[in-house]
Order: C-alpha cells, then sequence, then structure tokens
C-alpha cells in the first residue's frame, strides 16, 4: 500500500484523538505543509529496497520425513555450499527458524508467519558461508522463542537425543538436539533469556552467549533488541571458539582471537562460585552437587575457587521479566520487526505479519500469558520496562565488581535436569510447559540483561540426563571463559560423573 496524505476530514479526527482541535482552515494549512513529506514517502515508494545478496546459491530445501528426522529437529533441509576455503571449510552448520537465510521458509516457530520466506541471509550466515561452511537447514524452535522447553514449537515436539521423550530446553530445541545428534558440527541458536545456554545444557553441548554487540543480531526475528545474541552450539569447546570467532569477525582484518589460549592450565583463575546461583525453591539436590563438584575440580587444577554472595542474581529474573514483556509486545505492535535498531529490516516480513492477531490459532499457554500480559501493561505507559532498564544498570554492577577480584563466576546452568516431554502437542499440560517455559531461566537470563558474556558446558550426569555448568566472565572477556571451559572438558569425562 503506497502512501497518501490524509484528506481534511481525517487529519481533523487524528488531532481530535491527539486533544487538538482543526478547523478547516488550520487543516489545509497543515496538509499544504506535509506535501513536501508525502513527496519523499513517493521517492521511498519508488525506489528498490537496499538488502544484501549472497552469492551462494543452492537454495533448493525440503521438509524431511520421519526417518530422516528422528528427534523432530529439523524444520527443512538443504544443502548452501559456501566458500571453497577458509576457517569453516567442510563444517556442516544447522540454523535455528528465527534466523534470516535467503530463500528458505522462517516461521519463528509458530503459525504465524506461514508461508514467509526469508528475503536476505543474516549477517552470521553470511559470514559462516564466507568461512567456508555449508548450511545444511533450518532446526525448529519454539513458538515465538518464547519457551525454555521443547513441547510448543507448531512444527512438533523437539526430543532429546541423549534420553528420547525427555525435553531438550529451548527455545533453540532443535538447534541441540542436531548437535547433541552428531548431525552438524555447529548450529547457530538465539538467546534472549538463556535460548542457546538451556538447551546446550540439558543435551549435554556447548552453547555460547557472547558480550553484547559481539555477533551482529542483523536478520534475527527479535523479541527485544537489547536482549538479543545470536550464538554457536558445538560438540566441543574448541570449535565452538572457532565458530564464534568467525561469527564475531567484521572482515576488517581485526578479527577476535578466542582459541590461542586453548591448552592452557587454569592455575593463575580466579573463579567465584556464586551462591544465589544454587539452592532455588525448585534446584534439584543432585544437580547442585555436581556443579558444586565441578568447582572442586577446578580447584584441583589450581585455579582459585571461593564461594560469594550477589544478592541481585536472586531478583534478576524480575528486572529482565520487566524488559521482556513490554518489549515484545512493542516489537509485534511494530509487525515483529521492531525500530531503533541498526540491524537490516525487511520489508517482506513486514508484510507478512501485517494483522499478525488474526492468523493466530492455537498459541501455548506461555505465549498468551506474555502476549496478554504485554498488552494490559500499556496502561502504565513505559513504567516497568524503564524502571527495569535502570535496574539492569544496577544489576550488571553486581556482577562487574566481583569480576574485579575474580576472572569468572561459576554456577549451575540450570537448577535441573531435563523434564519429560509429554505425548503430543495436544497432551501438554498447561503446568508443564510453564514450568520448563519460565522456570529454566532462573540462572541464565540475568546475563541477557546485563551483557556478560556466558557459556554452558557439560559437567556430569544425573539418571543419564546431563548437568550444564555456566561460567560468566567480564565483558569481552571471552578469551577467559573459553579458556577454563575448554581445561574443565579437557581435564574430565562429563558422561563418567554420575550424581
Amino acid at each position: 500500500m503506497k502512501f497518501k496524505l490524509p484528506d481534511s476530514s481525517e487529519l481533523k479526527r487524528l488531532a481530535a484523538e491527539l486533544n487538538l482541535t482543526l478547523d478547516d482552515t488550520r487543516a489545509a494549512t497543515l496538509l499544504e505543509y506535509m506535501q513536501p513529506i508525502a513527496e519523499g514517502y513517493e521517492f521511498i515508494d519508488s525506489v528498490e529496497d537496499e538488502l544484501p545478496v549472497s552469492p551462494w546459491t543452492g537454495r533448493d530445501y525440503y521438509y524431511p520425513e520421519a526417518e530422516e528426522n528422528p528427534y523432530g529437529a529439523w524444520l527443512v533441509k538443504c544443502r548452501i555450499k559456501g566458500a571453497a576455503s577458509g576457517p569453516l571449510l567442510g563444517k556442516k552448520v544447522a540454523v535455528k527458524d528465527n534466523i534470516f537465510v535467503a530463500g528458505l521458509p522462517l516461521t519463528n516457530g509458530s503459525d504465524i508467519l506461514d508461508g514467509f520466506v526469508a528475503d536476505f541471509d543474516a549477517t552470521v550466515v553470511d559470514r559462516l558461508l564466507n568461512a567456508g561452511a555449508e548450511i545444511a537447514g533450518k532446526t525448529a524452535c519454539e513458538y515465538l522463542c518464547l519457551s525454555g522447553g521443547s513441547a510448543t514449537s507448531a512444527a512438533g515436539i523437539v526430543q532429546n537425543p541423549r534420553k528420547p521423550g525427555y525435553s531438550t530446553g529451548g527455545s533453540s530445541s532443535g538447534s541441540a538436539a542436531l548437535v547433541a545428534a552428531g548431525e552438524v558440527d555447529m548450529a547457530l541458536g538465539t538467546d534472549q533469556g538463556g535460548s542457546v545456554r538451556i538447551p546446550a545444557c540439558w543435551t549435554g553441548v556447548v552453547g555460547m552467549k557472547a558480550t553484547r554487540g559481539v555477533v551482529p543480531f542483523s536478520g534475527g526475528v527479535p523479541i527485544e533488541a537489547s536482549i538479543e545474541y545470536i550464538g554457536p552450539l558445538t560438540d566441543t569447546v574448541a570449535d565452538n571458539a572457532l565458530f564464534l570467532e568467525v561469527m564475531a569477525d567484521d572482515g576488517t582484518g581485526a578479527g577476535p582471537d578466542y582459541s590461542s589460549t586453548l591448552g592452557q592450565p587454569p592455575a593463575d583463575l580466579r573463579i567465584a562460585v556464586v551462591k544465589e546461583g544454587f539452592g532455588w525453591p525448585s534446584s534439584a539436590a543432585a544437580v547442585d552437587q555436581c556443579v558444586k563438584s565441578a568447582a572442586a575440580h577446578f580447584a584441583s587444577l589450581g585455579a582459585t575457587v571461593e564461594e560469594i554472595s550477589i544478592p541481585g542474581h536472586s531478583t534478576g529474573p524480575a528486572v529482565w521479566g520487566g524488559i521482556v514483556t513490554d518489549g515484545l509486545w512493542q516489537t509485534l505492535k511494530l509487525n515483529g520487526v521492531g525500530f531503533n535498531h541498526e540491524d537490516i529490516y525487511s520489508p517482506a516480513m513486514y508484510a507478512a505479519m501485517r494483522d499478525w492477531t488474526r492468523r493466530i490459532t492455537d498459541m501455548p499457554i506461555n505465549a498468551a500469558l506474555i502476549l496478554l500480559l504485554g498488552r494490559y501493561l500499556e496502561q502504565y505507559h513505559g513504567r516497568y520496562y524503564a524502571r527495569s532498564k535502570n535496574l539492569a544498570r544496577k544489576l550488571r554492577a553486581s556482577y562487574d565488581k566481583p569480576l574485579q577480584e575474580y576472572d569468572l563466576l561459576l554456577m549451575p546452568t540450570l537448577v535441573d535436569t531435563a523434564a519429560e516431554n509429554p505425548d503430543s502437542l495436544e497432551h501438554a499440560s498447561d503446568g508443564r510447559i510453564m514450568q520448563t517455559a519460565f522456570g529454566n531461566t532462573l540462572n541464565t537470563c540475568q546475563f541477557n540483561a546485563t551483557g556478560h558474556p556466558a557459556i554452558s558446558i557439560p559437567c556430569g550426569q544425573v539418571d543419564g540426563l546431563p548437568v550444564g555448568l555456566m561460567l560468566v566472565g567480564r565483558h569481552h572477556g571471552e578469551q577467559t571463559v573459553y579458556r577454563a571451559a575448554h581445561a574443565f572438558e579437557q581435564s574430565t569425562d562429563w558422561q563418567a560423573l554420575s550424581f
């Protein structure tokens, strides 16, 4: 629909809504002054959109049958070959279904975007292809990426390869499952409250959320611009560091180095075990025991390991919640693309999301809760978003202070092991969905609000289900995070550590 100026009666109606009074003369004057602006909109309508064009072809895709998709982790499969040389040559990559891959479907885990095809490659997808990777397909993700479980995607339930019948965690559920199953070398996830680290924890793989701004979010479907991250899920720490180097490299020749210190002993590191990360009301004692054993292992490697208290960690989920609920609602009001960020905008997605409320059919309870609460919060005129953003600065400082003395913070990624999946989406109880949707973010969401780098690595198992250890570093301290994670990984066999 092309722009046209309102007529006099429409302008007076709009003015009345804003408590302004216009007579015919004043309306005519305003319309006259608006005419040059209207010509600017006409110019914008007349030119082509400035979207990136990928040189990498082969965009055919298909929906795999059940025998080729035993965990329900794939949305579509494809084979997009990247450069003939580069650090990722021969590496197969899967991309979460809220990240743009030109020519491939994007549903964001829901039925709202049925039929939508991405119109450009996300920046990180372009960087991976330029580095020689092959895109093997898109992965299932949770409904609007709003769940820490794996039973809300419109594509179906995603099963945990470590123990089918159990959740992978979410919302990057399919990405984690494919890495755990060994079907890809790396999968892209997005992390707005823990959605890379949560499924990494429950599937026993490595998941990294880097410092805010290290990896461009351009081409990811937003929830709220200030808490969004794209991150790698891999089988090993070394692979994770390599992929993050590529994802964070802007091509200026000054790319990051996260791999050169891998293999160095952690004897000079000071690690703080955060008391408040343990003993939540929903914490499993065996999980706490497993992670404390991992902390003791760092001490056996020569690191200084001490327990500290960060009281603000316990109220961090409330601060994050005040940002995400208002933020998501405002993003959806703007057709799911949002304003006020420097990322690439998709006009096609704006069009696809028009009248999105009319295309909602069955929405899981967690998504309905956030949308209804977001709509209700409009009467508070941004009060809770504004206060939460201010409190996020205080929360950030509460971690920065001990990180002046310590190199890393340590705590469980999740407070319990993987929950059982329901038999079907129809049989998923509201209580089960709500518990995994929000209960899994207790230790993770704080660092989306504060921007600190955080990694989840497997550190043991309980009843055959993985337990995740989370290490949090200083801003832009990814090299130290990877160094410590690698030292732990190389000196243990997590699958032999049962609690």
